[in-house]
């Protein structure tokens, strides 16, 4: 069973639903037991940085999150999920992250539009069991933060937005993807899938 966290700030219903119609079988919750107990967390997010956090801090579920990880079983991060699990988000703030991956979430600089959103394809800069069998496809961003790693092996793949952005991120037990898979195609539904295994 996977644990889909439910801190209040989470695209749950949609996370829930691809889950289930790859034939898993999915709890939304905020029970910490709940989430010790999965095969695989997953932690979806839509909002702000530092709000998410305080969400997260207020009700225990950061370390909750934290715990799971630390357990060696696999854990994604969604969306403003995946930024959270970084030492720092400057969105509103200069906030402190969940700390399992080291690097910062900063805002998108130049002349160009955002909050990056649509349709925009992944390159791949190493292998991943996350990524296999999976081809460079076109996925679905919305966000106008975005993450930097402080090690380059934990990126798994980046997508062009007037710079390279990272699009899935990974190390060991633990991923994050920038984009929804959840609303990207076959080819999100594939990655959803992968991880999936992965908790089996």
């Amino acid at each position: 069973m996977l644990a889909i966290v439910d801190y209040g700030m989470g695209n749950l219903h949609s996370v829930g639903k691809a889950v289930e119609r790859l034939g898993a079988e999915a709890v939304v919750t905020a029970d910490r037991e709940t989430i010790r107990r999965a095969s695989g967390v997953i932690l979806p997010g839509v909002g702000a940085f530092a709000d998410a956090m305080k969400e997260l801090t207020a009700s225990g579920l950061d370390e909750a999150v934290k715990e799971f990880a630390a357990g060696g079983k696999p854990l994604v991060g969604i969306c403003l999920g995946m930024q959270l699990l970084f030492s720092r988000g400057e969105e509103h703030g200069n906030e402190a992250g969940l700390g399992l991956l080291p690097g910062s979430v900063v805002r998108f600089q130049g002349g160009y539009k955002v909050p990056h959103m649509g349709w925009n394809r992944l390159s791949f800069r190493r292998e991943s069991p996350l990524t296999e069998g999976v081809e460079e496809g076109y996925v679905y961003f919305v966000h106008s933060y975005h993450a930097l790693p402080e090690r380059q092996e934990d990126l798994i793949a980046v997508t062009d937005y007037h710079q390279p952005v990272t699009a899935i991120v990974g190390r060991g037990n633990i991923y994050g993807m920038q984009f929804h898979p959840e609303k990207s195609g076959e080819t999100g539904l594939k990655l959803l899938a992968n991880f999936i295994r992965l908790c089996e």
